[in-house]
């Protein structure tokens, strides 16, 4: 598995997010009106002076309409049908590392991740697009899982489903856990 550092992820973010400003023709106050990331963070984010957190690079993504995995991922591996798995590390999310197992599929409407929380990180996502739901399966350590107003307990081997367009969150609860987590999009 390839690891991609830091830099080169906030440059793959960077020139991703110009292209999708681009492709809708939307301004840096058009973007920010529909995320909910402000347009001095959007531009700082574009100019690589700053780099997202994973919360909000979702908002992001959920804003511009597209899909998370289409900013971490370089568009010649989503191109190639045999592609190396990279794992995807964020400068202010250290406790929490994201590999792509398949990215967006517009056939499909869906895309997997292998993600690894540790040193019992708490994770908070805002709602995602209306209908998206999170398919989790837990490999390794145990994982809390939040929605709705209480936390609830995946073990080794177990699963849940998570309505993703209402706000939910993720907690390592084992020191080190990894599962993967399959986002259904309607």
């Amino acid at each position: 598995m390839m690891k991609k550092d830091s830099t080169e992820i906030t440059r793959q973010i960077a020139c991703q997010l110009k292209k999708q400003r681009q492709q809708k023709r939307w301004s840096l106050d058009r973007t920010a009106q529909a995320t909910g990331v402000s347009k001095a963070m959007l531009g700082q984010i574009e100019r690589e002076e700053s780099s997202p957190t994973i919360a909000t690079l979702w908002k992001i993504a959920t804003g511009l309409q597209c899909s998370f995995s289409s900013f971490i991922t370089s568009e010649d591996s989503v191109a190639n049908t045999f592609s190396e798995q990279k794992l995807a590390t964020f400068r202010h999310d250290p406790h929490m590392q994201v590999a792509t197992l398949f990215t967006f599929n517009p056939m499909t409407r869906m895309e997997a991740f292998e993600i690894t929380l540790t040193n019992q990180h708490e994770q908070i996502s805002t709602a995602h697009a209306s209908g998206v739901l999170e398919h989790i399966h837990v490999l390794q350590g145990a994982l809390s899982v939040w929605q709705g107003e209480s936390w609830q307990q995946i073990d080794e081997g177990k699963q849940c489903i998570l309505q993703a367009d209402k706000e939910h969150g993720y907690r390592d609860e084992a020191g080190q856990t990894t599962f993967i987590d399959i986002i259904c999009y309607p």
